[in-house]
């Protein structure tokens, strides 16, 4: 990685070491995310909707935490909260593979949500931190594609983990990974930070009001996103799809390397609402596609197979097209104090979809026998989602929009 040093480059050994603490963060993330529905499944005997219900806790305690370390991070030093976050995050792997009662799983779940809520914000706001601000769009999506690479990898491995060894070996692995990423992020020399004034606690202390417009249209998309990445597997078998679903998530995570990498330089050019709008309606397509796979392969399964796989790229062409304007959209909105803030209130919003996504997911699953219905559902919350942007979100950034 020599060019990690190069002069005037962003690629510095100081964001090469965050690329890493976060890569490492997700790959210990993602590699139990597509285990988890077939661990409670089989070895707490649970259902679809209970399984909704667990893992939806650990994104409500992601939410929970968000607005309080977004204000933290703003009024602290925030590399140590950063680091205390990644090591509390890191050991409930080890504690996973301790427990035997669903009670405790679901206790350690919420505490795992708490930690990560606190982290992803504090290596959001860090990354922001360190780059300099005209290639703030192009950083991001970069620091971004290390969430992609690790969404390549991570559930492939993961699911390939589940055919060929135990679950206490796979949550080893992820206790390893977010160790390794600990010794990463404690490596980062952050910016020395001016002590802030003491303000008077308030609600634009813990959520950017001026970024609720935006913060609903994010909602609404990644309602369907917390549907497809936690339950594809499982539609994928239901449906009788040949395809391996780890090759889903590897393409989806191709898509979304691509795709920010070009929507980082255009957001640099002021392109911000116009990406956005180009992923919407991409997203859109994708998740219609997703639906009609149970039609499908009914008359054309080997056909349905290769679709199938190319619903994921689109899908990850989607949403890696808009992640970087989203979360530059939030930083443009907020003065320099309030970064922490506008990352909180930009996650808080994924968030919130991605926990409606995992329990409406699990109940249409349950309920209508399909999840095909889920995905459908998604496609509609995703044309709401764009017009409420095309007419209300966008115009309302452009006229507050501070850079």
């Amino acid at each position: 990685m020599f060019f990690c040093g190069m002069k005037n480059s962003i690629f510095t050994a100081n964001f090469c070491y965050i690329l890493a603490a976060n890569f490492l963060l997700f790959f210990a993330f993602y590699l139990i995310m597509p285990v988890l529905p077939f661990y409670l499944e089989e070895e707490f005997m649970a259902g679809k909707s209970m399984i909704g219900f667990i893992l939806s806790c650990y994104t409500i305690a992601c939410l929970c935490i968000r607005p309080f370390s977004g204000y933290l991070l703003d009024t602290f030093s925030r590399k140590p909260l950063y680091l205390l976050a990644y090591t509390v995050f890191t050991v409930i792997f080890g504690g996973y593979m301790l427990t035997s009662l669903l009670a405790v799983f679901i206790a350690l779940r919420i505490v795992h949500g708490l930690a990560f809520g606190m982290v992803s914000v504090a290596g959001n706001t860090i990354v922001i931190d360190i780059l300099p601000s005209e290639h703030r769009g192009e950083g991001v999506g970069y620091y971004g594609l290390a969430n992609n690479l690790a969404m390549s990898f991570g559930p492939m491995i993961g699911l390939f983990m589940h055919n060929t060894c135990s679950y206490e070996f796979i949550f080893t692995c992820s206790l390893a990974s977010g160790s390794l990423g600990i010794l990463m992020a404690s490596l980062v020399k952050t910016p020395r930070k001016a002590p802030v004034k003491r303000e008077p606690v308030s609600l634009d202390r813990f959520l950017l009001v001026k970024g609720i417009p935006a913060g609903i249209s994010l909602l609404l998309l990644s309602i369907p996103y917390g549907m497809t990445t936690t339950y594809v597997a499982m539609y994928a078998d239901e449906i009788g799809i040949a395809a391996s679903t780890g090759l889903y998530f590897t393409c989806m995570a191709v898509g979304l390397a691509v795709s920010r990498i070009f929507s980082g330089k255009q957001v640099d050019k002021g392109k911000v609402t116009f990406v956005i709008n180009i992923g919407m309606w991409l997203a859109f397509f994708s998740f219609l596609a997703l639906s009609s796979c149970s039609l499908l392969v009914k008359h054309l399964p080997a056909f349905t197979s290769g679709v199938f796989l190319c619903i994921a790229l689109l899908q990850g062409v989607a949403f890696g097209t808009m992640f970087p304007a989203f979360n530059t959209l939030f930083v443009n909105l907020a003065p320099n104090n309030q970064r922490g803030t506008a990352t909180s209130t930009y996650l808080t919003s994924w968030d919130v979809g991605i926990g409606i996504g995992l329990m409406a997911g699990g109940y249409i699953g349950e309920r209508l026998g399909n999840f095909s219905y889920a995905y459908l559902l998604g496609a509609g919350l995703t044309v709401v989602s764009a017009l409420f942007f095309l007419w209300k979100a966008g115009p309302h950034f452009n006229t507050h929009k501070l850079r």
